[in-house]
């Protein structure tokens, strides 16, 4: 099990290379070609419009090649962005990182770039129901294949516009379309996850049995990784296997391509009381069940809701592999402080680099090369497999584009000198990470430079110190690290925290801070980022960010029981840019939580280091005077 888990690094240093060979397979057919197919198509089954979301069955954030469906129809390759196509107009809808991007790739295509960002921007429901544009007056549907809408998704559509479930990519793209990944599927060993299989499937049909229901449906990949302890390599930045999982009080049942298991793995799963079907038999799995059927229309596509008899009873609730997985034990907390010691040598060394080697005897870098060049330092960390997203090395105004992705052809040349804002992360067999850090590469800091660091600083350590009751929510602490920016009048849009998963999606639910109401509340356990930040166009971008995660307050004087609050342990390590602080900003209780943090980054990272990284630690963490 420890080579196949070994074997996975190698397999995910090939992925980002192979996921670009396979988008060249677009061009087999050319833009305007493929929307004139598929107006064909439409005219054959009487649509008005056909809408191409760029998702894939299972809600991923990031998915597979095979996918990527709405690249393929319109020839732009973002993340993010959604196709419609009438009979005489083809848009796409993507934000505001993409906005360039798409206006060189959709150049010549006929395709209108919708700037979803904007406040004036229709979105596409408003966009397909105004008068001017209707195309949906009187009987006309809107095509869209359910496999690719959640089910909540797909009632709030049907609710506005007269909907048709049907696949027209799947006739059209024949000719070069990327396999559904086929790589190895690997047990997780419980000495990482910290809990076995079988206690999480009898926790799961206990919550089955609450809600008195027969079969939960599962199709989150991350959820399914999760329960049955598997990891895989399908999906880029997430080592999860492309799967569905039908969970019943006396069976679970594993849909997924036969290739991806060996002998080992279906002795695991065997092990495990785990039955294995192929991926595609799901469907027909489902329309045999009866009884009550729970599922998470959040996650859950329209098809698989589609395939349930209507003679099932069916509730729609919140999956509780995605509360359970949100709370870690103390084995994966364990894990993930063993991932941050491996991930500040990586940063250290990679600092220590960018100061002392990289500009020296007049050599030249540009953004890609410092991302290189991090990710050749984590991959000398032990039980490192892969990135846990794109890093982003913004320099100078790039840093102000908050999710700003600079690649080989498209990037800027790095100078000693300005900011450099470097928000990278790792996935580690012991836990996932993600940190921000904004650093001063040389020359004369502006006073602005330092003032906005310092209050992004400032409302970074604000939420890091927070106390608060049970049964707060992230929102309700949002405002505790953007107090100080906003006293100078200055704010920011992104999320302040987002949930991590413990070797699975950087990005994951139901915690956050952010300004929107969510009405899940913080537990003990469950991890999230503190990440303020500043961005002025053409300047700089500042953010700061640590993972962390709550854990029950220490009592003091004012609480009857410890129970009653909680507080956030600090799971990062890594020090910060000290020569940005406008010290007379800082209070007495800021610079002793900074100084206390460093002294800790030291004593925990420094025994990991040689003596010359040593020195330069201890130089970064030096105790600031008050």
């Amino acid at each position: 099990m420890q080579e196949k888990m070994k074997n996975c690094k190698k397999i995910c240093i090939f992925r980002k290379k192979a996921v670009l060979l396979q988008r060249k397979s677009f061009k087999i057919m050319n833009v305007r070609e493929r929307l004139a197919a598929i107006r064909g198509m439409m005219k054959e089954h009487g649509l008005a419009a056909y809408v191409v979301p760029g998702n894939d069955p299972h809600a991923s954030e990031y998915m597979a090649s095979h996918w990527c469906e709405m690249q393929w129809l319109s020839g732009f390759n973002g993340e993010s962005g959604t196709m419609v196509v009438t009979m005489d107009k083809a848009l796409l809808w993507t934000d505001s990182r993409y906005y360039l991007q798409a206006g060189i790739e959709l150049k010549d295509s006929t395709i209108e770039l919708m700037r979803e960002s904007d406040i004036d921007c229709p979105s596409i429901t408003e966009w397909l129901t105004a008068p001017s544009n209707s195309p949906v007056n009187g009987e006309n549907l809107i095509g869209v294949n359910p496999e690719m809408f959640s089910v909540n998704d797909y009632k709030e559509w049907s609710e506005k516009i007269a909907l048709k479930s049907i696949d027209l990519i799947k006739p059209l793209w024949t000719e070069g379309r990327p396999a559904i990944p086929q790589d190895k599927l690997y047990p997780y060993s419980a000495d990482f996850a910290g809990e076995s299989v079988e206690s999480k499937l009898a926790r799961m049909r206990e919550q089955l049995a609450k809600k008195k229901a027969d079969a939960m449906i599962i199709s989150a990949l991350d959820e399914i990784a999760w329960l049955l302890n598997i990891r895989g390599n399908d999906v880029e930045y997430n080592p999860v296997v492309i799967s569905y999982v039908v969970l019943e009080a006396d069976k679970c049942t594993l849909f997924v391509d036969g290739n991806k298991i060996d002998s080992p793995a279906q002795n695991y799963l065997d092990f495990n009381n785990v039955e294995v079907m192929p991926y595609e038999a799901v469907f027909e799995y489902i329309r045999g069940m009866k009884g009550t059927v729970l599922y998470d229309g959040a996650r859950v596509n329209e098809a698989l809701f589609e395939a349930i008899p209507e003679s099932c009873q069916k509730i729609n609730a919140k999956s509780p592999i995605l509360i359970d997985k949100a709370k870690k034990n103390a084995v994966e907390l364990e894990g993930e402080r063993i991932a941050m010691r491996q991930d500040c040598v990586a940063l250290t060394r990679f600092f220590m680099w960018l100061e002392e080697e990289a500009f020296a005897n007049g050599q030249t870098q540009t953004e890609w090369d410092l991302m290189e060049k991090l990710h050749e330092f984590r991959m000398m960390g032990e039980n490192f497999v892969e990135e846990s997203f794109g890093t982003i090395a913004g320099y100078k105004g790039n840093g102000a584009i908050v999710h700003y992705a600079a690649t080989k052809d498209n990037c800027a040349e790095v100078k000693p000198e300005g900011m450099l804002l470097l928000d990278s992360g790792g996935q580690y067999l012991d836990g996932t990470t993600d940190i921000t850090r904004t650093v001063w590469l040389g020359g004369r800091i502006p006073q602005q430079a330092k003032l906005d660091y310092t209050y992004v600083l400032k409302g970074h350590i604000a939420l890091a110190r927070a106390r608060f009751p049970r049964g707060t929510r992230g929102n309700q602490l949002d405002a505790l690290a953007k107090q100080y920016m906003w006293e100078a009048g200055i704010t920011f849009g992104h999320g302040t925290g987002h949930g991590v998963g413990h070797f699975l999606g950087c990005h994951e639910g139901p915690q956050n801070v952010r300004t929107d109401n969510n009405p899940t509340a913080l537990e003990v356990g469950h991890i999230i980022s503190d990440e303020p930040g500043i961005y002025r166009t053409d300047m700089w971008g500042i953010r700061t960010e640590n993972l962390i995660t709550v854990v029950p307050a220490k009592q003091t004087k004012a609480t009857t029981t410890e129970d009653e609050w909680l507080q956030f342990e600090t799971l990062t390590l890594c020090f910060y840019d000290t020569s940005l602080i406008e010290m007379s900003l800082m209070t007495e209780d800021e610079i002793d939580w900074l100084n206390a943090y460093h002294v800790r980054v030291y004593k925990e990272v420094s025994p990991l280091l040689n003596d010359e990284e040593k020195k330069y630690l201890a130089y970064k963490c030096a105790a600031l005077e008050i």
